[in-house]
């Protein structure tokens, strides 16, 4: 048996660690859009990240979900040092242990609620009964039962929200990324994404939820802010 050059850190109840995070984009002059981040995230928390334009959200959120490598500092996922992996290997981890909450929804519009939501678990292995049997029990868990086979094109707003977190949720993934998950919906149905957010978090899912709305990130139980590259402040950090 190959060596495991991945093998997870010992403590385990980390999910989520950043430190010394820069990231560096090589334009003309160069654009630093993250400086030195120390960020962590243990099992079962639930974290608001806000911050306005232009404070690295975007490529926080990048690093955190392993979409991008930083320029300098060390990133963990699941125990994982990311710096260990191929790209190969990266993509494993994303597949197995993070879930992706986006503005955009991105669904796909011919698909049915069910097989949007069975397609995140396309590259498990699982047989197309087993990955459509999951994909009804996580519409059910987020109260779109009602909808399972409605194609995306014929849901609110709302909805298709409901359909991108119940597929961020049916591989059961060690934790959760949401980028603006109430951007594009009106007040009703931020609210109603909200509460399920704080839902599911109190069924034991661990969320990182990145927003520009003080209002949003303030509802949640930590809440870390983003400026200029830099973690602000973060109410689950003892100064």
């Amino acid at each position: 048996m190959a060596e495991d050059r991945t093998a997870p850190a010992a403590d385990a109840e980390v999910v989520l660690s950043l430190h010394g995070v820069t990231k560096e984009y090589p334009t003309t002059p160069p654009v630093r859009a993250l400086r030195g981040v120390d960020f962590a995230v243990t099992r079962g928390e639930l974290v608001g990240v806000v911050g306005p334009s232009g404070s690295g959200k975007s490529t926080l959120l990048h690093i955190m979900g392993t979409l991008d490598r930083p320029t300098v500092g060390e990133v963990t996922v699941a125990g994982y040092n990311v710096a260990d992996l191929s790209d190969k290997d990266l993509s494993a981890l994303r597949s197995r242990h993070i879930g992706f909450v986006f503005q955009q929804f991105h669904l796909l519009s011919g698909y049915t609620a069910l097989d949007n939501v069975a397609d995140g678990l396309l590259y498990t292995g699982l047989n197309v009964s087993t990955r459509r049997r999951l994909a009804r029990r996580a519409l059910l868990r987020v109260d779109m039962g009602h909808r399972l086979d409605h194609v995306a094109t014929k849901l609110s707003g709302g909805e298709r929200q409901r359909v991108a977190v119940a597929r961020a949720l049916v591989g059961s993934p060690s934790i959760v990324l949401a980028d603006e998950p109430t951007g594009n919906l009106d007040t009703r149905n931020s609210d109603g994404i909200v509460d399920l957010i704080r839902q599911i978090n109190e069924e034991g899912v661990t969320l990182v939820v990145i927003t520009h709305n003080p209002e949003i990130a303030e509802a949640f139980p930590r809440t870390a802010g983003l400026r200029d590259g830099r973690i602000e402040y973060d109410t689950g950090v003892r100064r």
